[in-house]
């Protein structure tokens, strides 16, 4: 290792203390067919595989030292070749995120940036040829610190591979944005790197990663580490050869280049720059050149580690990976009641989605109720045929296909369904009455034990629960649709909800896989109540007199995941007008009730576009229906309301307790309504363009959280 990268890990490592240290554990052996003497380098941290392997300065600098060990025996001619390889289940998954948080200056994350590169590329300047043994999950550092090697083999049991850098707000910069394109194309490469990370991190399995070429040779789990060996001595004795296809250099890259662009385009409308800057270096590495690519890396790392988009995509990293796994105020889990039987009331598509999921995840009996056997025998055929999609997608067996079938019945008697279901979860029309007797109904059924549940999006839980002989055992369980795809489940309390039963509300959570945020039983609670907030400051505008596309492309630069009457779409315009009336009865003088989206409803339009062309375009009898004004705001004007009023309302949430902190309000919006990463939620943008403290007088979050730290 040089003097220059030991000084720069030196220094890296006392900004960064609690570091959880990775060895680089050095062995020896002979490899199949008099192959040669071997060294093969295990990264390997000391904990099990649910604490991965990761690559902080200290780590950095162990691999640094087993490099300098097996170059001096590789230019002895002492081996033959140099492995390196991961710890049961994980190869690593990159940089260490908690040490980049605390970067404060540049030439910090300038040093982090460098001294990943002096160290990974040792690995391709040895005397000898080097592989990399993909054996489990491999994410960022992790693949780059392979794509350095000569040679690249792959688990077909490997889980999840990627390069997420782009959907935390970096680049992938220890090699990925250079070597990638070099090895596989630019086209495949910028899939990997932009395409994936921007679409929620999509992950690669082992067998995906070997289809795009990123790996030489594939084998089975069971056996991997002793496979790869043998192909390692073939190729070494020259008895295989990896052969690996033409790189277009020409106008084929320049292409796949400008299609990344127009894909960062659809996703972020250029509201954060980790993925142009991930394109520049592509583009920039078109001729091979390898050394100025890594030096464009070292450039766009820093200048990104030091970029508020990074600190926010961290901090949203952090509250879904952490956060979420302990929700702030729920009951001690020693309180939590076991659940063997769930009831569902309704078989309408939510309510068989519902029912899907609990099976799933619980694999005990579901069962489904409602006013006629059609509907029943509707709701159950829904279940099954998701069941078979899954037999047919190789998800399941059909040992595993048959159980599931055999556990989800369908009864019209509640009596009969219900009268030993632990937990009873309605899906029926949004009306307080309708809901009201519903429970009632239940109540008169069920075991005194069992938690009622409801999957209202906006309706009070208290008063559902008012008529009851125990509302304590009533709970808001608000699902987010897709329920198969969104993780969020808002918990909400009522006012004389239980202790026990919010407990096994949240042990139900867990086992669904869900993120389980508490919230108080406040109208629409969370994630409905700022996205109609949103969304209704953007149709008072264009009911006021902003066109429709100026009112549309004032809030592209936030990066949403759609514009908000694609969102409408979504939800239906039905259900935004009724939630847009509940939030006007509780809160008139912040919340309006549209008399264009009401024409829109009431003349049964499903949104406000047409897509004949393949894209949006205003539907011409939307555009008959609409009655606006004549004030005209500039896209920047528009921009400013919208936030003013959201931050308006997250901080009387906050101050009226929905909920705990306003890291729940970011892990609603991110697990609830998919807002980017790189936003962290939406109260570290609105403390970033100065919106907190014009409309609240304060910020959100405390300086360093989400944001770079004070020097």
């Amino acid at each position: 290792m040089s003097t220059t990268t030991a000084e720069l890990l030196k220094g890296a490592a006392e900004l960064f203390p609690d570091e959880v240290v990775t060895q680089a554990h050095v062995r020896h052996l002979e490899l199949p067919s008099g192959a040669g003497r071997f060294a093969l380098i295990t990264l390997d941290n000391g904990f099990d595989h649910t604490k991965p392997t990761t690559f902080g300065p200290a780590s950095l600098a162990n691999l640094a030292a087993a490099l300098d060990q097996v170059e001096k025996e590789a230019a002895a001619g002492e081996i033959t070749g140099v492995g390196i390889t991961g710890k049961p289940f994980i190869f690593a998954v990159g940089a260490d995120l908690k040490g980049v948080e605390l970067v404060k200056e540049h030439a910090d994350a300038f040093a982090i940036a460098k001294g990943g590169h002096d160290v990974f590329k040792r690995l391709s300047g040895l005397a000898v040829p080097t592989f990399a043994y993909y054996n489990g999950a491999a994410m960022g550092g992790g693949v780059e610190v392979g794509l350095h090697c000569t040679y690249r083999t792959v688990s077909r049991a490997v889980p999840a591979f990627s390069l997420p850098e782009v959907f935390l707000g970096l680049v992938p910069g220890w090699g990925g944005c250079t070597l990638l394109p070099n090895l596989i194309g630019p086209e495949n490469a910028i899939s990997v790197i932009v395409e994936n990370s921007l679409n929620q991190n999509r992950q690669l399995k082992g067998q995906q990663v070997h289809d795009l070429g990123i790996a030489d040779a594939l084998f089975e789990g069971a056996d991997f580490l002793e496979q790869s060996l043998i192909w390692t001595a073939q190729v070494l004795k020259g008895d295989l050869t990896v052969e690996r296809p033409a790189i277009d250099r020409g106008e084929g890259w320049d292409a796949a280049v400008a299609h990344g662009r127009r894909l960062a385009d659809g996703k972020v409308h250029g509201a954060a720059p980790a993925a142009y800057r991930a394109l520049d270096i592509i583009a920039a590495v078109k001729d091979g050149d390898l050394q100025k690519g890594f030096d464009a890396e070292d450039s766009a790392l820093a200048d990104l580690i030091m970029g508020g988009e990074l600190r926010s995509g961290i901090y949203a990293f952090n509250l879904v990976q952490k956060r979420a796994k302990r929700p702030a105020g729920a009951p001690d889990k020693s309180l939590a009641r076991p659940v063997t039987k769930v009831g569902v009331v309704g078989a309408g598509l939510m309510a068989s989605q519902l029912a899907l999921l609990f099976l799933r995840r619980l694999e005990v009996p579901v069962v489904l109720t409602d006013i006629d056997q059609e509907r029943i025998d509707k709701g159950v055929g829904y279940v099954h045929a998701e069941i078979d999609k899954l037999l047919g997608k190789g998800r399941i067996n059909q040992d595993q296909a048959n159980r599931l079938k055999g556990l989800v019945t369908g009864v019209l008697d509640k009596a009969e369904g219900f009268s030993d279901a632990d937990f009873v979860i309605e899906a029926v029309f949004e009306e307080i009455g309708v809901k009201q007797q519903v429970f009632a109904e239940v109540e008169a059924v069920a075991p005194a034990h069992a938690i009622l549940a409801t999957n209202t999006s906006s309706l009070s839980v208290t008063e559902m629960a008012s008529r009851l002989k125990h509302p304590e055992r009533v709970v808001g369980f608000h699902f987010f649709n897709p329920v198969a795809v969104l993780p969020l489940l808002e918990i909400v309390r009522g006012e004389r909800t239980d202790d026990a039963s919010l407990a096994t509300a949240f042990a139900v959570a867990r086992k669904l896989r869900k993120t389980a945020v508490l919230v108080k039983d406040a109208p629409a609670f969370v994630v409905n109540r700022i996205l109609t907030r949103f969304m209704g400051e953007i149709q008072n505008v264009i009911d006021e007199g902003t066109p429709v596309p100026v009112a549309e492309k004032a809030v592209e630069p936030l990066g949403l995941p759609m514009s908000p009457l694609v969102l409408l779409e979504l939800v239906g315009p039905a259900i935004g007008l009724h939630v847009s009336e509940t939030l006007h009865r509780a809160f008139p003088d912040r919340f309006t009730v549209s008399p264009n989206l009401k024409a829109v409803v009431e003349a049964g339009k499903r949104g406000f576009y047409v897509y004949d062309s393949g894209a949006p375009v205003l539907d011409p009898e939307v555009a008959g229906l609409l009655r606006q004004g004549d004030a005209v705001l500039t896209e920047e004007q528009v921009r400013e309301r919208v936030l003013d009023a959201v931050a308006q309302e997250i901080g009387l949430m906050l101050a009226d307790g929905v909920v705990a902190e306003a890291q729940d309000i970011d892990l609603c919006l991110i697990t609830g309504a998919g807002w980017p990463f790189h936003l962290g939620g939406i109260t570290p943008y609105l403390d970033r363009e100065g919106v907190s403290e014009r409309v609240n007088g304060a910020r959100f979050l405390a300086a360093g959280v989400a944001s770079v730290p004070v020097a």
